[in-house]
């Protein structure tokens, strides 16, 4: 009798196989995958990502609408003061670094973009507070660039269900995802692990009898063996 229900697939699967099987489970159940923040242009994303840190989608959506019904664009909000525009989001986490930011940014996307966000990562994370996460996830969602933005969800998630080995930074998941998910996925598997880990591997207490990838998860291996 196996100690475990699974054992035999879990000690023989590749990281290949590993791979195949997550984006199977998710192109069956999570077919259309997008971000929760609420957008109409490249330009409300960027400004609706740089809101989202260490901030739910939720408060960030909340918002935006009198945020961006002031400032529709970066011409408008670079003519604003920091301090004009911490009157519109001092509910959200650190309100003043990111009325700075939301200042910075939007005035250098005028005097060295003409107003328009640029799709490439690169070129994004000169703005003032875009960082990596931020540039991939503008890149990824307003442009469709396959690049993987790693949030807390993304680590978490990649970690735990063994998509990643010895991965102890951002940059290192990234990487590793990057190499084995297909390019034209890589959009869809961004957001398909950030739902994962906000709706089902969640931080502190996993919904692992709901989780459809527990037969293969390191995290799920682990539990059952040490109980």
């Amino acid at each position: 009798m196996l100690p475990y229900p699974h054992y035999y697939i879990f000690i023989t699967m590749t990281i290949k196989e590993r791979f195949k099987r997550t984006i199977e489970y998710f192109l069956i159940n999570c077919p259309v995958a997008k971000t929760e923040l609420t957008y109409q242009d490249p330009f409300e994303l960027i400004v609706a990502v740089i809101l989202s840190a260490q901030c739910t989608d939720k408060r960030v959506n909340i918002i935006t609408p009198a945020l961006m019904k002031k400032y529709p664009d970066a011409e408008s909000m670079a003519k604003a003061e920091p301090e004009e525009i911490f009157e519109y989001i001092r509910s959200c986490s650190y309100p003043n670094n990111k009325a700075k930011h939301l200042s910075g940014m939007s005035r250098m996307l005028v005097t060295e973009f003409g107003g328009i966000v640029p799709s490439e990562p690169l070129l994004l994370q000169h703005l003032p507070g875009v960082g990596r996460k931020t540039a991939n996830v503008v890149a990824s969602v307003a442009f469709r660039k396959p690049v993987m933005a790693v949030d807390t969800h993304v680590f978490r998630v990649s970690n735990r269900i063994g998509l990643v080995k010895n991965a102890k930074t951002p940059l290192s998941v990234e990487n590793q995802l990057i190499k084995h998910i297909p390019g034209d996925l890589v959009h869809n598997a961004h957001h398909w692990l950030i739902l994962h880990g906000r709706y089902v591997c969640k931080a502190r207490n996993p919904l692992c009898n709901q989780c459809g990838l527990a037969d293969f998860c390191k995290y799920y291996r682990g539990k059952t063996r040490n109980k």
